[in-house]
């Protein structure tokens, strides 16, 4: 089935929103409703979910653990959209909240998402390094630790 562009970029932009709005509040419900119910979702370092369901319970238990609670910003970098396909492929940002030092800890990945129509996606995979992801939390933490010597790991 074919989708115009514009509805692409509609259940596109209602995405980013909706990871924008679960960064700022941890609450993932809105990201997890931008898919379908039998979603296949690829995650490289946390395998494959199948279903909406999955996708909500493994974000939630990952974004709402420490230090994934101050992972809280996911601009897209760059995207493009095959209309025939019904593919958005981009390149986000995953960005820590600043641990004190004024930097800015960001690591990238590329995602795929596959439309379904209906505004829902059927299908995300999100590749990317680990050890680069893993090194800049790990420089992150030794920032926050260092600024925050009472251990505060709570969601600021």
């Amino acid at each position: 089935m074919s989708y115009s562009l514009e509805e692409i970029q509609a259940a596109f932009d209602g995405y980013r929103r909706a990871a924008a709005e679960a960064g700022a509040t941890g609450d993932w419900q809105g990201f997890a409703d931008c898919f379908t119910e039998d979603v296949h979702y690829i995650e490289h370092h946390y395998g494959v979910f199948e279903g909406r369901k999955a996708v909500l319970d493994w974000v939630t238990e990952a974004m709402t653990s420490w230090p994934m609670t101050h992972m809280t910003s996911f601009p897209w970098d760059w995207h493009t959209i095959d209309v025939d396909r019904g593919w958005v492929v981009g390149q986000v940002a995953n960005v820590m909240v600043d641990p004190g030092d004024g930097e800015t800890y960001q690591a990238a990945n590329w995602t795929r998402l596959v439309y379904a129509g209906d505004g829902l996606f059927s299908e995300e995979e999100d590749v990317y390094n680990p050890a680069e992801f893993a090194g800049m939390v790990g420089a992150w933490m030794a920032v926050w630790k260092r600024h925050h010597p009472g251990g505060a790991t709570a969601r600021q």
